[in-house]
């Protein structure tokens, strides 16, 4: 197994991010709405045209991704065969470096998710009752800011 490397997302591996993404999600969370490949790939080209989209890429294979904008990450996802090895952190670790503050959404039953950013920092800054997203899932705001040094 090689190396993990980090790096930026081409427009054309939309279609690989989308699958990636779809099957990890209908693992993990049945109540997700039902959407086509193409409806997939078409959502996830647009994060290239508002900011970031990076990859974790290990053996040549893409194994996790992250698309972040100014002050946002709008998705962060590792193959759930993939987990538990430090990927999501690392692509987390890129999408914050820079940034002096954070936001992202969450479901609030996504407990997994939410002692993962826990862990990194991130606190919860307000619960909804999902009457705004599609799913009509209750989510979670979360918000990470850079701490400032100590001083010398």
């Amino acid at each position: 197994m090689t190396a993990l490397a980090i790096r930026r997302a081409l427009p054309e591996e939309a279609a690989i991010i989308a699958r990636l993404y779809r099957r990890t999600a209908d693992r993990e969370w049945s109540f997700l709405a039902p959407h086509t490949s193409a409806e997939d790939e078409a959502f996830f080209l647009k994060s290239f045209g508002i900011g970031a989209v990076w990859v974790a890429e290990q053996d040549g294979e893409i194994v996790g991704f992250c698309a972040v904008r100014r002050g946002w990450i709008d998705h962060l996802f590792v193959g759930h065969e993939h987990h538990g090895r430090g990927i999501g952190q690392a692509l987390l670790h890129r999408a914050l470096k820079g940034r002096r503050r954070v936001q992202l959404w969450t479901f609030q039953r996504n407990t997994r998710a939410r002692a993962f950013y826990a862990r990194e920092g991130f606190r919860e800054v307000r619960l909804t009752d999902g009457a705004r997203n599609e799913e009509r899932e209750p989510d979670v705001m979360l918000e990470w800011t850079l701490s400032p040094r100590a001083p010398v």
